[in-house]
């Protein structure tokens, strides 16, 4: 009896060792790649000399290209008496960029598992590519370029992630603003939700990529073309990372095709129904009556 009202421990334990295996596995796996790139980018911190000459050649690119001045979207995050607006974007820069990849991460791998690693391979490969980039081209941010004559926004309003001396600063490499991965993460994390979910709404998710490039761009943290740079290395991560496979009815475009209908009688055909009765010779009325007429001659006979 006590048999079958015992629980199966041992049967139940590899079961359930498999998802926690899994979790840590993609715990330990994102972790070592953010390590591994953080540890990178420090490799070209003290190349001060070319990143400053590589942020003139960027200004003087721009301005050949007609873009829009950096200046134009900090003027307006410094309008007005008050530093609300300004103060609110730098917190944006220093607190959104991270816990929202974190959060994007966590959601696709406890509700789309396949999404998961589509967006995890392409954020890996998206960030590689990054870091390529900031060894061999290191750029100095906007704020520190006399010429682009902008405030350093984070320093004199806070917050502020960075400090005051680059080559002091041991947490971070100030010289690694091209592309900007502020920015193409948070593209990746629109087009992943977008891929993800088949709400009306899901394109209002470009809203936090175009938010975080006009801060990063308004706190004179990266120039236009570090986000243009980065908007090809995503486009060429998505092309070579496989896209997830969508289960069959799982598309939007398949609730709106007709559902055929259940216990509905099948037409009859034409053959299945009773055959009508026999149409019966009329005689003509001409006809009826000489053969009466003939019928009475022969009775008298």
């Amino acid at each position: 009896m006590s048999s079958h009202t015992t629980p199966g421990g041992p049967a139940d334990g590899p079961a359930a060792a498999g998802p926690r295996r899994r979790l840590i596995r993609e715990l330990l796996l994102v972790a070592g790649l953010f390590a591994v790139y953080k540890a990178g980018r420090m490799l070209s911190t003290d190349r001060t000399d070319e990143a400053f000459r590589n942020a003139d050649r960027i200004w003087d690119a721009e301005r050949a290209l007609h873009l829009p001045g950096e200046g134009a979207i900090q003027r307006l995050l410094l309008h007005g008496d008050g530093d609300a607006l300004v103060h609110t974007a730098n917190t944006y820069y220093a607190a959104v960029h991270f816990p929202a990849t974190a959060l994007f991460l966590i959601w696709l791998y406890v509700r789309r598992p396949g999404h998961y690693l589509w967006a995890r391979r392409v954020l890996a490969v998206l960030t590689g590519a990054a870091l390529v980039l900031h060894l061999t081209f290191p750029l100095a941010p906007p704020r520190m370029l006399g010429a682009a004559h902008l405030v350093d926004t984070a320093q004199v309003y806070g917050p502020s992630v960075y400090r005051a001396a680059p080559t002091t600063d041991t947490m971070a490499n100030q010289f690694a603003a091209m592309p900007s991965l502020h920015f193409g993460w948070a593209l990746m994390l629109a087009l992943g939700m977008i891929a993800a979910t088949r709400s009306r709404w899901r394109v209002l998710w470009l809203l936090h990529p175009l938010v975080t490039l006009l801060v990063v761009v308004g706190t004179a943290n990266h120039y236009w073309l570090d986000a243009v740079v980065a908007t090809v290395l995503l486009g060429g991560a998505l092309l070579v990372v496989p896209r997830p496979r969508v289960r069959a009815g799982s598309l939007a475009v398949v609730r709106h095709l007709p559902r055929p209908r259940r216990n509905a009688a099948p037409p009859v055909p034409a053959a299945s129904k009773a055959p009508a009765a026999p149409a019966v010779a009329q005689v003509p009325a001409a006809a009826a009556v000489p053969e009466a007429q003939a019928e009475v001659v022969g009775a008298g006979r």
